[in-house]
């Protein structure tokens, strides 16, 4: 009697001596943020076989994709590479980076000015959430907190603060026709988070699985920065969803999830830095919207957002507490503080010629 094998990996059920097919292994590839599903890769014999299936589903031609995370012996696997000596996990998924050939001959358009803080799916400055909805919504967070876990990854510092970072189009452009994680990277990331580390715990909250946060911190060098350590992830499942009269479902990230897990932190020590204001509509006031960084290619030599709100959370930092700030006005109290600092500066450069000439 023979044993069935688990589908464990592509070679460990493909090609069997009897000649009949192996069961269908599937595998998901994320490209410009969309999610597609190779259902079958058994047919395939080499991975350029593989991109010019990937083509056929994306548009991007063969030469310009990079399969990041498709590794063969420790290396970034070739396109002659065998699938078969692969150790390919039923499911796995992977990332891929290229860009369409329409989109290449835009790369020589000169940037506009850096755009204004706005989307389309994004909801204005003076939408508020409806009070009578609030006790429903609470509830849902109640829920959240039970039933989510959020694990952490390195332990909260005492007398820190918590800073919540967002990661697509904040500090990752995950639709661009840049071709390398470097510049997929929102400029000075690891400066701004270095800095930032000097004053509060860090934590990720992405509106994507789990999977997906890990892998872009990997690409992008953050989870293995000797700088700076991250505290814990939240994914979309931590998310809940909200109704506005005007503006109909809309998905939330409620800080109350973290509070209601981690009691050091509160609305008097956290901020969430996103560019999409619906994403804290439950906690406006701990909420900061910086501009989307988007078209790497072109603005990615000019981007400085986390340069300067990375200057603006330094200098609250020595606040005990954030509830009575409104981040909406963080590029003012920058300036004004940036201001402020010459005119003492100026000042003191006064008082020391004067004394000087005396």
């Amino acid at each position: 009697m023979e044993v069935s094998r688990p589908e464990t990996a592509l070679g460990a059920d493909s090609g069997q001596k009897d000649g009949s097919s192996s069961s269908p292994h599937n595998l998901f590839v994320k490209w410009s943020g969309k999610e597609f599903e190779i259902e079958d890769i058994n047919g395939l014999e080499t991975v350029r076989d593989l991109k010019q299936l990937l083509q056929s589903k994306t548009g991007v031609h063969v030469d310009r994709q990079k399969l990041l995370n498709l590794t063969y012996e420790g290396k970034l696997a070739q396109d002659d590479c065998v699938l078969a000596k692969m150790s390919l996990k039923v499911g796995q998924k992977l990332m891929m980076m290229g860009s369409l050939e329409k989109d290449i001959e835009s790369v020589n358009i000169p940037p506009e000015e850096r755009p204004n803080v706005n989307n389309d799916l994004d909801v204005p400055d003076d939408c508020e959430l409806p009070v009578e909805s609030q006790e429903v919504y609470m509830k849902k967070i109640e829920r959240r907190v039970k039933e989510y876990k959020i694990s952490v990854i390195n332990p909260s510092r005492p007398g820190k603060k918590l800073l919540v970072l967002d990661i697509d189009y904040t500090l990752f452009d995950h639709r661009t026709t840049a071709e390398t994680p470097g510049e997929l990277m929102r400029p000075f990331l690891h400066e701004f988070l270095t800095a930032s580390y000097e004053h509060y715990d860090i934590a990720i909250w992405s509106a994507t699985s789990m999977k997906w946060i890990h892998e872009k911190m990997r690409l992008l060098g953050v989870s293995s920065n000797p700088q700076y350590k991250i505290a814990f992830h939240v994914d979309f499942m931590a998310m809940i969803s909200i109704h506005m009269p005007k503006y109909g479902v809309v998905n939330v990230k409620p800080l109350g999830v973290i509070w209601g897990q981690f009691p050091q932190y509160s609305a008097k020590n956290t901020i969430m830095i996103d560019d999409l204001r619906r994403n804290f509509l439950m906690n406006p006031q701990s909420g900061l919207r910086i501009r989307p960084f988007k078209s790497a290619h072109t603005n990615r030599h000019s981007d400085t957002e986390l340069l300067r709100v990375g200057g603006y959370l330094r200098k609250i930092a020595k606040l005990d507490d954030f509830s009575n700030l409104n981040h909406k006005k963080w590029e003012t109290y920058e300036r004004k503080s940036n201001s402020s600092k010459r005119r003492r500066s100026q000042s003191s450069s006064g008082t020391d010629s004067s004394n000087s000439k005396r």
